[in-house]
């Protein structure tokens, strides 16, 4: 599942393709919103919201959509074959096949973004936005994220003392924008194993403070870095390293599933660097 960085680039790059140009081309394909048009009317804005992406467009509408665990926008210039009816394959006659994944294509005169497999579409009033994300915590990537809303995010957790912590993290309703990665990376970094309750984690505040800084560093660019190493195979602490070494201490990174609002995740940590509670 796509984390907050990531859904904050991807609405940089609609924004830049999309925002203050009216819309030529409106194609929902989710059969509730099958009869919807949105063409001719300008684009305003298209902002993140924690892992949600909110589409602001003329007449106090919004296109709500969210990325869920495959979903993702391609943007380029309009018409190019993908991103609608790939090009034909070679040696084959008749039309070309309907990309099946594609779930929403708005576009202008100038540009097209396509959205495949995107988990959620739909429309709704933008004055009622709150309907569709007022029930997130503190986004870790709002622009105007301060020791407030930090606040909030700890009062959050710290209200919950039984929940596992590697599960808190995952809770949007706490705190908007952390992943699988960020979640393992985060809790190595200060030390915690992913099963430690709430009341015996120690400093919460520097711990929501490390998420914000991490995802702020990583949001314009692919990728999550937490280790400060750009070469390939080396950007994570724990995250995808089952069976080898840790970086800091040389014992072997653990894995193992553990439950989370949306299922079970797979959880990553060093059993050393991250002993477990008594």
């Amino acid at each position: 599942m796509p984390e907050g960085d990531v859904v904050w680039l991807t609405a940089r790059r609609l924004r830049e393709a999309l925002a203050g140009r009216p819309l030529t081309r409106s194609d929902f394909r989710v059969p509730r919103l099958a009869t919807a048009d949105l063409r001719g009317r300008t684009v305003l804005a298209a902002e993140p919201r924690g892992k949600h992406l909110l589409i602001r467009v003329e007449g106090g509408l919004t296109v709500h959509t969210h990325l869920l665990m495959e979903g993702r926008w391609r943007i380029g210039r309009a018409g190019f074959p993908w991103g609608d009816d790939p090009p034909h394959p070679p040696n084959r006659r008749g039309p070309a096949p309907r990309d099946h994944r594609v779930r929403l294509v708005l576009a202008n005169t100038e540009w097209q973004a396509v959205g495949y497999s995107l988990g959620l579409v739909e429309l709704l009033r933008t004055a009622e936005e709150d309907r569709a994300v007022g029930h997130l915590g503190p986004d870790l990537l709002d622009p105007s994220w301060d020791a407030g809303l930090a606040a909030e995010a700890v009062a959050r957790l710290a209200g919950l003392p039984d929940r596992a912590i590697g599960e808190a993290l995952l809770d949007q309703t706490l705190l908007a924008g952390i992943g699988n990665v960020y979640k393992a990376e985060i809790l190595f970094l200060r030390g915690v194993h992913p099963w430690a309750a709430m009341r015996d984690v120690p400093d919460l505040q520097g711990l929501v403070e490390l998420a914000h800084r991490l995802l702020d560093l990583n949001k314009a660019r692919h990728g999550h870095i937490t280790t400060g190493d750009l070469g390939r195979g080396r950007e994570h602490w724990v995250y995808g390293r089952a069976g080898r070494p840790c970086r800091r201490c040389g014992a072997r990174i653990e894995r193992r599933d553990q439950a989370s609002r949306v299922g079970e995740r797979v959880t990553f940590w060093c059993p050393r660097c991250q002993p477990a509670p008594a």
